[in-house]
């Protein structure tokens, strides 16, 4: 165990055979040895006089961190020049002012001009002060920094490259982190067209170069390119289709137009390139990124090495199929051809793919069983996840119905006219319903969500991309090639796309320019990271399911038991189960309560005593940790409240907005409840279950929502749904309808026309 900041860093195992570079992304995090290369745009400040310390202290932080859990980290780093031109001015216009102010008077202080600053003497007055600099920050973190000065002739002289060799991996040794920059202050004038010259040739012009070099000759696993923008785009960055570029593979650069370098430095971006391409193709994976954002520099490289898509990765693998990227397009390219689709076009594809659920329901199950024996064999399924994997005959059967329910129903779903105004004379306004664009549905160990989700999208004419979990991945295949069959029918096979590359659910969470829409189905825990992961992208669920049950005076002795058995017990894993079940404070001591509990114990149901409840026993069970807890399991809390008002209040304040129960047969009491409670659904003498997209009509659902935008529930087509608005006019100006214009504003409300309702 190392020490970083006090806090203790377990070391990892890191080792592996150099020769061939890492083929993804998710691979970097076994990268042992690691270069870091700080362009003169990262090290700098803006006005080229100077470092930027903040900056570079934020980078010392990471490479210390990454040091300490038993990484060897070199920095190639330029900066000296900057530097030394801070010094040279300084000293330049203290012995100015003195003379100006001996001869000439304070009058023309403000006339000096200071001269043109050769960069040789820039580098020979900066190179101390800037490792002085290094040496002060990674004192912070108990690590000891050693600086090594090259040039070109020293990679030429083979007893030098030797020298340089043995240097840097004795330093590594004895845990040293190396910082190298080539010798400004000697440096020859760069030659032209002297850039990379063959796999075993490579001149050293700029810190790129260098880093390439340095990197094949120490069999680095990893070169981390830090400069002024984000990576390699497609484009000059900055233009309007520039698109940043994830995976960079050999060959591609014929496609790539090069902008201007950055603003200080002597390599460009297609310097940068061709060393990352020498690099490569010497063994060493490489990654360009952005080391001055300041929203991501202060975790630009730990997130680099933790697999992360940050900046442009190098790799000499390239996928059998799309990234992702790409599917988004065509998610939203196909999206938009089935949105303009007739209504029964889709609902045909609706139709044809729950034939296939039950025509295939062979293939299906037998890809099923693969998934269910994989996750058996390797543990690490508990036994509700592995209930949810699993599928059967009757399950597809029930999966058909549902999704012949979706098609029926979505007839007059896209194109909905639901607001008709005439603005003025020939001027008419109206409002229709319009898919949202692209959804990301991720899901856990749920294979029959794929057929679900994929019925929705389609019905509401939006694109698709799904990400299953891992532990699902035959079932999700199979379900997926019969969603793209029945699609096909109508030639729109790409508006469902299944993500099968290594993307981590973080990452997509971050393509907001190709996601209008995230819907997480699974436990609480996936659906709060993503929800802290989304950037930008709104997201439809709840990561909660805290439902309550509140047992009235009134309440009937024959509902009670079995409304609280079936919301507790017939499915305690699910979001829609009861967690806290409210005893209204007079039926305690009474048949009915004792009804209750023997309930509950012969379920096996482990009860959890609420403060209030736990101060009327004389011996109780133990008592609840917190009363916002949702347990998933065989057990729930049990509270006293005095009144209804008493009830409500703890639900809204120990509640999560998803489902809650009032038992009475006092309507009164019962309509107080259904009107105060502020949740998702809300019920009277009925089980929390029936939270359902399938059981309220809706076919299916993408999920329940318990936020208060847009769509909350349980939510089928209708909240895969927004609206836009549609003004049809002839020569109309809004200069017409001034003070003094010839027309005046009419908004008459005009009728709806008739809805299909077959």
């Amino acid at each position: 165990i190392r020490c970083w900041s006090n806090i203790p860093f377990i070391t990892m195992p890191l080792s592996r055979a150099h020769g061939k570079s890492f083929a993804h992304r998710s691979e970097l995090k076994h990268a042992k040895r690691i270069v870091v290369k700080l362009g003169s745009a990262v090290v700098t400040r803006g006005d080229e006089c100077g470092l930027a310390l903040g900056r570079l202290a934020s980078i010392v932080e990471q490479v210390s961190m990454l040091q300490n859990q038993g990484r060897e980290m070199m920095i190639v780093t330029s900066g000296a020049v900057a530097f030394g031109k801070q010094r040279l001015r300084h000293e330049i216009l203290l012995s100015q002012s003195v003379r100006q102010a001996l001869h000439s008077g304070q009058s023309q202080l403000k006339d000096m001009a200071i001269p043109v600053l050769e960069a040789r003497a820039c580098a020979a007055a900066g190179q101390s002060g800037l490792m002085a600099l290094y040496e002060a920050m990674f004192t912070q973190y108990s690590i000891c920094a050693a600086q090594i000065l090259v040039t070109n002739l020293d990679f030429h002289d083979e007893q030098k490259r030797r020298n340089l060799n043995g240097t840097l991996h004795e330093l590594l040794r004895m845990n040293i982190v190396p910082i190298i920059n080539t010798n400004d202050a000697v440096v020859p004038p760069p030659e032209p067209n002297s850039d990379l010259q063959g796999v075993n040739v490579i001149s050293v012009k700029d810190n790129d170069s260098l880093a390439a070099r340095l990197a094949v000759e120490m069999k680095t696993d990893l070169l981390i390119v830090l400069s002024d923008v984000e990576g390699l785009f497609d484009s000059p960055p900055g233009s309007d289709d520039a698109k940043l570029i994830d995976i960079f593979y050999p060959g591609d650069q014929q496609s790539v137009t090069f902008g201007t370098k950055s603003r200080v430095g002597m390599g460009g971006m297609e310097a940068k390139v061709k060393a990352a391409l020498w690099a490569l193709q010497g063994g060493t994976s490489v990654v360009i990124a952005n080391g001055t954002h300041p929203k991501i520099s202060g975790h630009v490289i730990t997130d680099i090495v933790e697999g992360k898509k940050v900046g442009t990765f190098f790799s000499e693998v390239k996928p059998a199929g799309p990234t992702v990227e790409q599917q988004g397009e065509m998610a939203r390219a196909g999206g938009r051809t089935l949105a303009a689709l007739q209504p029964e076009q889709r609902a045909e594809i609706i139709y044809r793919l729950a034939d296939l659920l039950t025509d295939q329901r062979e293939e299906i199950l037998l890809a099923n069983k693969k998934d269910l024996e994989e996750a058996e064999n390797k543990g690490r399924l508990a036994l509700p996840l592995l209930k949810r994997l699993s599928l059967s005959t009757s399950k597809l059967n029930s999966l058909a119905i549902g999704l012949r329910q979706i098609a029926a129903s979505s007839q007059d779903s896209v194109g909905r006219v639901i607001r008709r105004t005439r603005i003025a004379k020939d001027l008419d306004l109206e409002q229709v319903t319009v898919p949202i664009g692209v959804l990301l549905v991720i899901f856990e160990s749920r294979p029959d969500c794929l057929p679900q989700v994929s019925a929705l999208a389609i019905a509401s004419g939006n694109g698709l991309l799904l990400k299953g979990g891992k532990e699902a991945a035959h079932s999700n295949q199979i379900l997926h090639h019969l969603t793209q069959e029945a699609l096909s029918i109508h030639g729109v096979k790409d508006a469902v796309q299944l993500v099968n590359t290594r993307e981590e659910v973080e990452d997509l969470c971050r393509l907001d320019k190709l996601i209008d829409l995230i819907i997480p189905r699974g436990s609480s825990q996936l659906v709060r990271n993503i929800q802290k992961a989304a950037k930008g992208i709104p997201v439809m669920g709840h990561s909660e399911g805290i439902c309550h049950v509140y047992v009235d005076t009134d309440a009937s002795v024959e509902k009670v038991t079995r409304i609280i058995r079936d919301s507790k017990c017939e499915y305690p894993a699910a979001c829609n189960a009861l967690e806290t079940l409210l005893i209204h404070r007079d039926l305690l001591r009474t048949p009915l309560f004792d009804q209750i509990i023997d309930m509950l114990r012969v379920e096996q149901v482990k009860i959890h005593a609420g403060p209030k409840f736990a101060s009327y026993l004389t011996f109780s069970p133990s008592e609840v940790k917190s009363l916002r807890t949702e347990y998933g399991d065989l057990e729930c809390c049990i509270e006293v409240v005095d009144s209804v008002q008493e009830a409500v209040e703890h639900i809204h304040k120990y509640g999560s907005s998803h489902t809650d129960v009032i038992i009475t047969e006092n309507e009164k009491t019962a309509e107080f409840f259904l009107q105060h409670v502020d949740s998702a659904c809300v019920f009277w003498n009925a089980s929390t279950r029936f939270s359902d997209g399938y059981r309220f009509g809706l076919g299916a659902e993408v999920g329940i929502s318990t936020s208060r935008i847009h769509a909350r529930g349980p939510v089928g087509i209708e909240g895969l749904l927004t609206t836009k608005w549609l003004l049809r006019g002839d020569n109309h100006v809004v200069s017409d309808f001034s003070e003094h214009g010839s027309m005046k504003y009419l908004h008459e409300s005009l009728p709806l026309p008739q809805r299909n309702t077959n």
